[in-house]
């Protein structure tokens, strides 16, 4: 059976040929279903669409109104494949990624450029938030991917890890003395910690492994920024918890100094995730790949 887009489109064909042997060659169907269509068409709307005389056919009025709204329905169809064409070849779309600022800052930017040279005509729109607020921009449709903390307990999300990081203390001058021998946690409890709010990712993982110890903190501080921990760390106000591969430029200067423990916290890892339910987007598939690729080097 005919389709009703179907239908419109012999229509519009033999509209625009004024014959229904041309609209049969156009279209590479046979005369009698070209008849057979535009009949079904007719019955369907109580009308008639098209004079018919031995010269061949013409539109009605009504046929007439009909075709110049068929016609921009038909041309809006033929413009939006193009756009899925452009999406496709990424010479058109929209990048939607979700990122914290620290994640952003030290792992991500080198990624956005690759991909803006490459492919210039994308939009990109960053969207910035905790790994649990990104985790809701997905579900909401907001953003396509997100670049967050692991680990992630969430069967409806693809993971997919891209670096490991470690969860380190470090301190300024003024507890340079802890310095000497490596800490056990529990000392570190009887200090002035500063650690990040707790709906980050961050701080849940690491006050989670401490808690399995039997270990409760009370931070003297909570804040809202990675670089802040280390600022206030700096000038002494605590012991700060930090991700080391993003505070190698605090620790390198020498401005804050890496406590050793006498049990490390396990690693974890960065990585993008996804809605598995639904396709990633062209643009946020090589996106991925560009990610992944530079990762396997």
């Amino acid at each position: 059976m005919i389709g009703k887009l179907d239908l419109y489109k012999v229509f519009w064909t033999v509209g625009k040929c004024k014959s229904f042997s041309k609209a049969a060659r156009e279209l590479y169907l046979t005369q009698p279903a070209i008849s057979q269509a535009i009949m079904q068409l007719e019955n369907e709307l109580d009308i008639r669409l098209f004079n018919r005389s031995p010269k061949g056919v013409s539109l009605t009025s009504e046929g007439q109104l009909l075709f110049e709204y068929v016609h921009s329905a038909i041309n809006l169809i033929d413009v939006g494949e193009e756009k899925i064409l452009e999406f496709k070849n990424l010479t058109a779309g929209e990048l939607k990624v979700g990122v914290g600022d620290t994640i952003s800052r030290h792992f991500l930017l080198p990624f956005l450029e690759i991909f803006h040279n490459e492919y210039p005509n994308i939009r990109i729109k960053i969207v910035n938030g905790t790994t649990l607020e990104l985790v809701a921009h997905l579900k909401s449709g907001e953003i396509d991917i997100a670049i967050c903390n692991f680990p992630l307990d969430d069967p409806t999300l693809e993971l997919r890890p891209c670096i490991e990081i470690h969860d380190i203390f470090v301190c300024g001058e003024k507890y340079k003395p802890l310095l000497s021998k490596p800490i056990d946690l529990n000392e570190l409890t009887k200090l002035p910690l500063i650690f990040l709010e707790h709906k980050s990712n961050s701080r849940k993982y690491v006050e989670d492994y401490m808690a399995s110890k039997g270990i409760k903190i009370s931070p003297e501080f909570e804040l809202g920024s990675h670089d802040l921990l280390l600022e206030f760390a700096k000038i002494n106000l605590g012991i700060a918890c930090v991700t080391k591969e993003f505070s190698y430029e605090y620790l390198q200067k020498g401005v804050v100094n890496e406590i050793q423990l006498i049990e490390e916290i396990p690693k974890r890892s960065v990585g993008v995730c996804y809605l598995k339910s639904v396709p990633l987007s062209p643009a946020s598939t090589r996106f991925v790949e560009i990610i992944e690729n530079y990762i396997k080097k």
